[in-house]
């Protein structure tokens, strides 16, 4: 087989026939059970691979939670058409970025205000903090999309110590 012009279907024709007589299907079988395996070992013995596998994790199925909630009409997308639930899922996980990416904004308006006032904030502090919150969020009812920029500019970085990121701008 020369692998300088082999194309994707012969490869794949190649390779899926599950022919025990294919010893490249069953090379590249063998190894895919080397790296499980090895994969298996690691997650065993060390406990901080476990600890960051799980915690990433979580992280996901909570977001997918979220998403899950602000997808209008349940979990059920009502046609076939392959394109078409690509459109219904990327569009939700789009609002899903969208409202996380706002209750972040609201935090740091928050804590930058906090700072302002003299007050102390522990990053560790705002590191529990989290931006999936659905009880803010308006599911149902009239939405009101305003399109014109907004008249200043929007804060998006921590200034936990009082003005060392932001001076005051001189008057």
């Amino acid at each position: 087989m020369d692998f300088r012009r082999l194309l994707r279907g012969p490869l794949l024709r190649r390779l899926g026939n599950h022919s025990r007589r294919n010893r490249i299907y069953k090379a590249l079988r063998e190894l895919g059970r080397v790296v499980r395996t090895v994969t298996l070992l690691r997650y065993l013995s060390e406990p901080q691979l476990r600890d960051q596998i799980t915690a990433i994790t979580n992280r996901t199925e909570a977001f997918h939670g979220f998403a899950a909630h602000l997808m209008i009409g349940g979990q059920l997308i009502s046609h076939n058409d392959p394109d078409y639930q690509e459109r219904v899922v990327k569009f939700n996980e789009l609002i899903a970025n969208c409202a996380i990416y706002s209750t972040a904004l609201d935090i740091t308006d928050a804590a930058n205000a906090l700072a302002a006032e003299g007050h102390v904030v522990d990053p560790d502090d705002l590191a529990t903090i989290s931006p999936l919150i659905t009880r803010t969020i308006r599911r149902f009812g009239n939405w009101i999309v305003d399109t014109t920029p907004p008249q200043n500019i929007v804060a998006t970085r921590l200034d936990l110590t009082p003005r060392a990121l932001f001076p005051a701008a001189p008057v």
